[in-house]
């Protein structure tokens, strides 16, 4: 919550102390915003469940503590608070506690967003793309969403650590690598490296001869055969310097040190299998080496086996799974795992909780955390893929080289007079911006329509629409010929009902992003600031700021809360990593 609500719910557990005694003095107010403006400002719903408790009217307990409100500690933020239908408590705050703590916030660099009391080591797990493979547009989801999780937890003081998971061992290296020494071919870049892979499985596919050398050539890379070994690393160091660039382009703050592949836990993964062993929880079963988590099935009504070594003797993702929880928890200190993954992998996920929890793995003061996602689909609701239809999946670096494309187009339309370097760089904010809002707005659980015309829209729930209230902010400091860091501040004193409107939303910030930090789910931030937005332009209608007959003090007011809006939207987007600009 923000301050002004820890304030608010203290004054109604002192109010529910003098109506109803000290027993009841840990009730929850169950404060919430109120959904229509006609209720007030806030709404608090305790009475229900108290009455319940105390055999009485949930009305008549809702009185009481209505009536004691105005006389506690606290009780004076409250310009009105009414009674209604069964006892829902209504409270609708003065103007001075609006505008006190609107300074509070304009004073406070990280606008009254408090640092959580016990910070964490949390690592995070998400994008995971392969090596010598584009990425694409299943790589989208993970990529966005892992990156403003890691950003809110980081704005809340815990320790982030980012970790791309990628896919940088396995048979396909055996295949890629002999073919690249038989052709002869030199290392080109990543775009070029996936028709190689693509010429690869086709040999792979058709020539027996050729798949057998393959397989040995996998051998070989895991017996550290120096030539192999020596191609590898390039295809490794390339795939790296490619998703860099890729990160960069989308304000991703994912770094080459970020990168802890599969390869990096091989050197673990038989001393996973023989502490299996020698715990007893290793069972053979059709030849493979088995774990047998409790409470998972198959189709057939069977346990679910988890295999961690295959007949051959190799090994599977949920070897290295474990060694990196293991990593992860005893190497880095970490006590939050959060994996930014589809949700066609939550099983994988649980039954890599369960097996590492039940055995002991992990102490109860580790926290291992899903954090799923559904799929992108296009406007005729099948997944999205390419342009031509076809079965293939839409490449990352054509997604971003469309938005930036079609931000361009929506940048010229709105503002024709800008020069192009301007409005390519201001295309590429709003076109990344909008791909990646697009994604954020939705609820991650959900499957969500790639419609370039709604997210490219400025109305409506989208990034433009935000980011064009910010880049209002300003052009009224331009404008006025204003420096925002010259602006008196402590003048914030709204009073018409606009200016309050915008005000009552902005006091919100620290209790969405806290939202955020405790369910994970970007999306809430993302309705918050577009209540921010939508009260922002009715002000900017309304309230003249710099234009006409506009007293001095009024004029100094406006100007604070022009600046305290330009701040939450600018952090506000900052932490879902969407870049503003000065000028659309």
């Amino acid at each position: 919550m923000s301050q002004l609500e820890n304030r608010i719910e203290q004054a109604l557990k002192n109010a529910v102390v003098v109506a109803l005694g000290e027993a009841q003095r840990e009730a929850d107010p169950m404060l919430r915003p109120a959904q229509n403006p006609r209720f007030g400002d806030y709404q608090a719903n305790l009475a229900m469940g108290l009455a319940k408790q105390l055999g009485q009217k949930p009305r008549d307990l809702a009185q009481k503590i209505a009536d004691a409100l105005p006389n506690v500690p606290g009780g004076d933020s409250f310009q009105k608070v009414e009674v209604a239908g069964p006892g829902f408590i209504n409270l609708t705050l003065t103007l001075d506690a609006l505008n006190e703590t609107g300074k509070a916030m304009l004073g406070d660099p990280h606008l009254l967003l408090s640092c959580v009391e016990e910070p964490r080591r949390v690592v995070v797990d998400y994008s995971s793309p392969n090596v010598a493979k584009e990425m694409h547009v299943g790589h989208l989801r993970s990529t966005i969403i892992g990156d403003a999780v890691s950003r809110v937890l980081s704005a809340k003081g815990h320790v982030v650590i980012r970790q791309n998971h990628l896919g940088d061992w396995g048979t396909q290296f055996g295949m890629l690598i002999e073919n690249l020494l038989e052709q002869g071919t030199d290392l080109g870049s990543v775009r070029e490296l996936t028709a190689i892979y693509q010429a690869a499985k086709k040999r792979f596919d058709a020539e027996p001869e050729f798949q057998e050398r393959a397989k040995q050539r996998v051998v070989k890379l895991q017996g550290g055969d120096e030539e192999t070994l020596k191609v590898w690393r390039q295809l490794v160091d390339q795939t790296i310097q490619y998703l860099d660039g890729e990160y960069k382009r989308m304000g991703v703050l994912l770094e080459p040190e970020d990168v802890c592949g599969e390869s990096f836990y091989n050197p673990m993964l038989p001393g996973v299998v023989e502490r299996l062993k020698a715990e007893g929880h290793l069972v053979e079963n059709e030849g493979a080496q088995c774990v047998f988590p409790e409470g998972f099935k198959n189709k057939q009504g069977d346990p679910l086996p988890m295999i961690v070594q295959k007949r051959d003797g190799g090994y599977l993702y949920a070897t290295t799974d474990l060694a990196a929880v293991l990593h992860r928890t005893q190497t880095l200190g970490a006590t939050w795992l959060i994996y930014v993954i589809g949700l066609p992998q939550f099983q994988h996920v649980d039954m890599l909780k369960r097996v590492v929890t039940d055995y002991g793995w992990i102490g109860p003061n580790v926290t291992m955390q899903y954090v799923g996602f559904g799929s992108v689909l296009g406007t005729d609701g099948k997944l999205l893929r390419t342009r031509s239809g076809g079965s293939g999946t839409v490449k990352l670096s054509d997604l971003l080289d469309e938005a930036e494309e079609k931000a361009a187009a929506a940048v010229k339309e709105k503002n024709p007079d800008l020069d192009p370097e301007r409005t390519q760089q201001i295309a590429r904010a709003i076109g990344i911006g909008a791909l990646k809002y697009a994604d954020l707005s939705s609820d991650r659980v959900k499957d969500y329509v790639f419609d370039w015309d709604r997210m490219l829209a400025f109305n409506g729930n989208t990034a433009p629409y935000l980011v064009n209230a910010y880049v209002r902010t300003q052009s009224i400091f331009r404008k006025a010929k204003i420096e925002p860091s010259s602006l008196d501040l402590t003048a914030l004193a709204v009073k018409e009902d606009a200016e309050r409107a915008l005000l009552l939303q902005l006091v919100r910030y620290a209790a969405a992003v806290e939202s955020v930090a405790a369910s994970l789910e970007p999306h809430r931030l993302c309705g918050y600031l577009y209540d921010v937005a939508s009260a922002f332009h009715p002000f900017f209608e309304k309230c003249p700021v710099i234009k006409g007959d506009v007293a001095p003090e009024v004029r100094a007011s406006r100007l604070a809360l022009c600046e305290l809006t330009a701040r939450v939207l600018r952090q506000g987007l900052g932490l879902l990593g969407i870049q503003t600009v000065q000028q659309m």
